[in-house]
């Protein structure tokens, strides 16, 4: 199928590795020009120069910036160029007992996992309004509907962030431009792969051990593994496409099952 993104261009933020990365790499392979975005500008320039090799002829750039520094974010989005796509990917996550989250912790959370949606959306929006097409992808998760016990402030965010998706879409009405939301469900990202090694070596058993112990906790989960981030980039990159025309406004589920909630 031709997702006929060809020509146009997509910022991800947070996309040196994990599931932006990922999505990078599958917007890159459907003719789209990327821009990735990282933290560390080593280790961003390090993710350019890969995925020129992996989808040769592909036009990739990148823009380094922290979400967690407001003068890096101010900066970033004077650079970005006017994208007719945009994926809010970047975000935070961390295992922390409820009452150990400090109100500064709850601040960075937002920044990094909200405001960095919020900002990067004003400011390319109107753009995408002025020019009749564009759109506009939040990388939430299922824990934004189910928030889990041992992680309420990310899963706190999640849910914001599929609130603000929602209400940017009714901005959209009659044009050509749609925003939506993806709920990702337990994928195996670096981020995820490096905790689970931190637990397997803690308890002394092969990482694929620790692996199936955890998804064998989750018992509403149909897929029985840990999602790949390509098989999240998969839907994201069919939501950016011009296929995806009469989607908007929507929260759609890449979970494995795991919500039994129906949305």
């Amino acid at each position: 199928m031709d997702l006929q993104l060809t020509g146009k261009s997509a910022f991800i933020s947070g996309s040196s590795q994990g599931i932006g990365y990922a999505i990078a790499r599958t917007l890159a392979g459907e003719g789209a020009d990327v821009i990735l975005n990282g933290r560390d500008p080593e280790r961003l320039t390090a993710a350019v120069e890969a995925l020129r090799q992996e989808v040769p002829g592909a036009s990739v750039t990148g823009l380094p910036a922290d979400f967690t520094d407001p003068g890096q974010v101010d900066r970033l989005c004077a650079e970005i160029p006017d994208v007719d796509i945009l994926i809010n990917n970047v975000g935070l996550f961390e295992l922390k007992e409820f009452a150990q989250i400090t109100d500064a912790e709850w601040r960075t959370y937002f920044d990094v996992n909200v405001l960095s949606g919020v900002r990067l959306s004003r400011r390319l929006l109107p753009a995408m309004l002025d020019r009749g097409w564009g759109r506009i992808i939040f990388v939430s998760s299922e824990s934004g509907v189910n928030v889990p016990a041992d992680m309420i402030h990310y899963g706190t965010t999640k849910t914001a962030m599929l609130s603000v998706g929602n209400g940017l879409a009714k901005l959209t009405k009659g044009t050509a431009v749609t925003v939506n939301s993806v709920l990702g469900g337990p994928t195996y990202s670096d981020g995820v792969a490096g905790t689970v090694r931190g637990l397997a070596d803690a308890q002394s058993i092969p990482e694929e051990t620790m692996k199936a112990a955890i998804i064998a906790t989750n018992q509403t989960s149909l897929l029985g593994r840990f999602i790949e981030p390509r098989e999240i980039a998969d839907t994201v990159t069919f939501l950016s496409s011009p296929a995806a025309s009469a989607i908007n406004g929507s929260a759609v589920r890449v979970d494995g099952g795991v919500l039994t909630t129906v949305l």
